[in-house]
């Protein structure tokens, strides 16, 4: 790639592809840019004010829930705090905000499973979601441990794994690359054990069909990084508005410059300019003028 790349639209999540490097794009707009060509060049992203929801493309001054205006966040299934909380669910109570949405992403087989991303963690996540869950989550190596019926019953299985690992990402921790090897097979084996009296209440609850521990293989992933940071610093854009500097790799929904982090899918719904310099003669303040 040689010629400067310059557009202008609205951002949203990065899509990945499990290759070996991760394959990453940019959607700006309705355009669709391919990074991994870019590591190693300058590129720069300006904010220009605006931002838009993702659902209604209203107008807003704050985005919730990585995209949304206020209104859509309280009236959408997919901004309930169930989301978070899946064991909170209360489709079966007929209270469900959007019962066909609860149907087609709640409703349905979920996979409760064990990554490595800054150390061990539990989490859960839509069968048709591997393996784009783990690579949103930096995730070096993922493997399935139990098959559910429902986001409920995978909330009530991670919150029983809970009291035995983690289930959060340091996010700090992930970019840094220093992530320790494990066997995830053997962690699997672990965790089950310590959770079985947890799973038989289940099945006896729910029948023994809804919940089904697997031994299926894990997966490795690797991802398109040069240079690891040292120090992790974050890009800002609601308090500085640009932010700039050599790609040196992606991970996660990350991009790592050589001046700090950013997280796209933080600023979903952000009207931006996004330029990339792959002739690295040019300078992004010297072009963007």
């Amino acid at each position: 790639m040689s010629a400067v790349v310059d557009i202008t639209g609205r951002l949203r999540k990065m899509p990945a592809e499990a290759d070996s490097p991760v394959s990453y794009s940019l959607l700006v707009g309705d355009t669709r840019i391919p990074l991994n060509d870019l590591i190693g060049y300058p590129l720069r992203l300006d904010f220009d004010g605006v931002i838009r929801c993702i659902n209604c493309d209203r107008k807003t001054n704050k985005s919730f829930s990585q995209g949304f205006c206020y209104p859509c966040f309280k009236k959408l299934a997919a901004c309930d705090t169930c989301i978070m909380s899946p064991e909170k669910c209360h489709y079966y109570q007929g209270t469900c905000r959007e019962p066909e949405w609860g149907e087609t992403h709640c409703m349905v087989e979920h996979v409760v499973y064990l990554a490595n991303s800054s150390g061990l963690k539990v989490g859960i996540t839509r069968g048709s979601q591997v393996p784009t869950r783990w690579i949103d989550q930096g995730a070096v190596d993922a493997i399935p441990m139990i098959r559910v019926a429902t986001r409920q019953l995978a909330g009530f299985v991670e919150v029983a794994c809970k009291k035995h690992v983690a289930d959060r990402t340091n996010w700090r921790t992930m970019l840094k690359g220093e992530i320790p090897d494990m066997d995830l097979a053997q962690e699997r084996d672990r965790l089950l054990a310590l959770i079985e009296d947890d799973l038989k209440a289940l099945q006896d609850q729910y029948g023994e069909d809804a919940l089904r521990p697997v031994g299926e293989a894990g997966l490795a992933l690797s991802y398109p990084v040069e240079v690891w940071p040292e120090k992790v610093k974050t890009h800002n854009l609601d308090k500085a508005s640009s932010a700039e500097g050599v790609l040196q790799g992606i991970k996660g929904q990350y991009l790592i410059l050589d001046t700090g982090v950013i997280n796209i899918r933080k600023y979903t719904g952000y009207e931006i300019r996004f330029q990339a310099f792959p002739d690295q003669g040019d300078k992004p303040d010297q072009a963007a003028k």
